[in-house]
């Protein structure tokens, strides 16, 4: 009689993975139809990624284009014509010749321009001794677009400095010592090289935390839980369950920016493909861990919402140095952004995308990722058991 008490376990093994397998299986099936048939999953899983794709990569831009401003050119020399015709030659300039400041202070009042540029009577007499200055004044009602717009204004009349300089006429700021600056990684400094990447933070985001969120709040909400507990499977089964076929909604958003990045923007992948896939798995699996967890948590789907929109979505965007710089942040925002997962996933896309496998960077961003989807699905799993007991 002992022999089959000894082989019961060892028969009784297989069949119990098995179980777990046809179950977790039955689960992801039944959850995927669900997908296919709830028209706002479909939205917000793919619909909404490819207009946040074309909205953020052609509308939303750090580059100034066709900037107004006005010329006051108050005695016409060629020295004064090289620089008027710089600015009216410049594709970030829309240059427009007025006869004084007075007029061109006016039109300031009234932002119709943006800046003026301010070519003095004396200049050409001073291009000869060497101390010639041309005045720019900005309006710093949007001081990030003034910054800009003097960035450009500067490079103009450098240019124009430049070529006098050639020409044996010697220009302020331009002698014997020459500056030669070159930026790395984003030679052209194209805003969207930098904003395109940040984008699949958002939208692996809002698939991940935020749709997932609302999942079991959704069940919770229509009882379809209560039928599930009463079933053998398992807390662990269950979540698994949920997370493959949002986890794969989610990555189907991050071909579909990655499509956008390489064919309509142009933006280069310095680093691999395989890597890059390899992080953004990771930080797919915090982000539905995330919103497991909220969900978990949260019986409401308007309490879950919410409270996805404003822990996961929205600090994605803004302080996750996506659009902002984050040491330009208070000291107490640049602590709390240390426990965001779109801050580490930010530097790794922007790093993959623009400077390549960087692995002094690459590595201890994802260590942090994968310690958060540890503690997210461990957080997760525990908060599940205790409505299942």
């Amino acid at each position: 009689m002992s022999e089959p008490a000894d082989t019961a376990p060892v028969d009784a093994a297989p069949d119990r993975v098995a179980g777990r397998m046809r179950r977790v299986r039955a689960l992801i099936v039944k959850e995927s139809r669900q997908i296919m048939r709830d028209p706002s999953s479909i939205a917000l899983g793919i619909v909404m990624p490819v207009i946040l794709i074309l909205l953020f990569g052609y509308a939303l831009s750090l580059d100034v284009r066709n900037a107004p401003i006005a010329l006051v050119i108050e005695q016409p020399s060629a020295m004064a014509t090289e620089i008027a015709t710089g600015f009216r030659l410049s594709p970030y300039f829309e240059a427009r010749t007025v006869t004084s400041m007075a007029e061109a202070e006016t039109l300031m009042r009234a932002h119709e321009i943006d800046g003026i540029v301010h070519v003095r009577s004396d200049f050409a007499r001073n291009v000869a001794s060497g101390d010639a200055s041309v005045q720019v004044l900005l309006h710093g009602t949007d001081a990030n677009t003034a910054r800009i717009i003097e960035n450009y204004a500067l490079g103009t009349i450098g240019l124009a400095a430049q070529r006098l300089s050639d020409e044996g006429n010697p220009v302020a700021g331009n002698g014997p010592v020459k500056i030669r600056s070159r930026i790395w990684y984003n030679e052209s400094g194209n805003s969207q090289y930098f904003l395109v990447p940040g984008l699949i933070v958002l939208i692996m985001t809002l698939t991940g935390a935020f749709l997932t969120a609302l999942v079991m709040a959704r069940e919770w909400e229509r009882g379809t839980l209560e039928a599930i507990f009463v079933t053998p499977v398992r807390a662990n089964e269950i979540l698994l369950g949920k997370i493959v076929p949002y986890f794969g909604l989610g990555m189907i958003g991050f071909a579909l920016c990655v499509f956008a990045a390489e064919v309509l923007f142009r933006v280069p992948l310095r680093g691999s493909f395989a890597v890059l896939t390899g992080v953004s798995m990771l930080y797919m699996l915090v982000s539905v861990g995330f919103g497991l967890f909220i969900s978990s948590v949260a019986k409401s789907q308007f309490v879950a919402s919410q409270i996805a929109l404003i822990a996961s979505f929205l600090p994605a965007m803004l302080l996750s140095g996506f659009l902002f710089d984050i040491r330009s942040m208070p000291v107490a925002l640049q602590i709390f952004t240390q426990i965001l997962p779109a801050r580490y996933f930010v530097t790794l896309l922007q790093t993959i995308f623009l400077a390549g496998d960087i692995w002094s960077v690459i590595l201890p961003n994802t260590a942090v990722l994968a310690l958060m989807a540890f503690v997210l699905f461990a957080a997760t799993l525990r908060a599940t058991r205790k409505k299942l007991a």
